[in-house]
């Protein structure tokens, strides 16, 4: 994360009153946001709607939610059910000219890390695009689905949608409750009242919570696996990650026991064999959105967590009925 976005981050999530200077702006964006949502909504811009039932998995806030787990686990249980489901992502940080569809030999730096980590977990047909539209057109070209989840794009209303899933992170919720750039929302909170469902990572109520769950540590390279824990690795550990609110995931390894030096990068970083250099004397533990960008670039003792998100069973029934339908 940029410098200047740094600041603005913590400032929303901590009661600075300086960002009130900002407010001007934010009525700006503000009457934008309204208006492009009201042309969609009238159709004056076009709106493609999927011959399939289309889920969006998004966050009303910028910065990290935990949403990718989300979907994952949103497509594993369709799979176990016997749905066959397809996924669209935007692809944040490749450079996309058009769909890009991600198979085996997929790079992050191709399709984006996002994507590329639900395919390899899932296996499921998988499209990156800015341009949603053209990403469903492309998967349902080259795959029979029942259902597609587009992971993020709820503001991105020429995809039409059958079910809206948000999710917030409980400790962070809205921050300041003021639109960019005064506050972190990218439409008003209100726009909370028009979706489906609204998820909380780590709410308290277990109808809308979502918690996520250690399964094992993995090697990056090598496929290894190692049970979630310091005995496993025991010792010093340096922690990396490069993601929208990286404390969070220091805290799970702490939680878990390890005793870790904290390496903080970009969210979406692309990583460099440079970034690991002065970090081989002792083991690496990052995410699994990092590994998917690392292999043989952080050495042979790299280890990402693997974890599962666990959701509330009404929503996943819900999206379940919609894709049978």
């Amino acid at each position: 994360m940029a410098p200047l976005a740094r600041t603005l981050a913590d400032a929303w999530y901590r009661d600075a009153r300086w960002p009130i200077l900002l407010r001007p702006l934010e009525a700006v964006f503000r009457s934008a946001s309204a208006l492009r949502r009201s042309l969609y909504r009238k159709r004056l811009l076009a709106v493609y709607r999927a011959p399939v039932p289309v889920v969006v998995v998004g966050n009303i806030t910028v910065g990290g939610t935990g949403k990718t787990p989300v979907v994952i686990a949103f497509v594993e249980s369709l799979q176990q059910r016997g749905i066959r489901v397809g996924v669209v992502s935007r692809g944040y940080g490749a450079k996309l000219r058009s769909p890009h569809w991600i198979d085996a030999d997929s790079l992050a730096a191709q399709c984006g890390d996002e994507p590329l980590l639900i395919q390899r977990r899932t296996g499921c047909p998988c499209v990156s695009a800015p341009d949603r539209p053209a990403a469903v057109r492309t998967l349902l070209a080259n795959a029979a689905v029942d259902v597609i989840i587009s992971d993020d794009g709820l503001q991105h209303y020429a995809l039409a949608r059958d079910l809206e899933i948000v999710v917030i992170d409980q400790r962070r919720a809205t921050g300041n409750g003021y639109c960019l750039p005064a506050g972190p929302l990218r439409e008003p909170v209100t726009r909370l009242q028009t979706v489906d469902y609204v998820l909380y990572r780590g709410g308290p109520e277990p109808e809308n919570a979502v918690s996520y769950e250690a399964d094992c540590l993995v090697n990056v390279d090598s496929g290894q696996q190692l049970p979630a824990g310091p005995e496993a690795l025991p010792g010093k550990v340096h922690a990396v990650a490069g993601l929208g609110q990286p404390a969070q995931f220091f805290d799970s390894l702490r939680a878990l026991g390890f005793d870790l030096v904290p390496h903080a990068f970009p969210d979406h970083h692309s990583y460099r064999r440079s970034d690991f250099a002065a970090l081989s004397a002792r083991p690496i533990i990052m995410t699994e959105k990092d590994a998917v960008k690392c292999s043989g670039l952080a050495g042979a003792n790299a280890w990402y967590l693997k974890i599962h998100a666990r959701l509330p069973t009404a929503v996943t029934d819900a999206v379940a009925e919609l894709a049978s339908h």
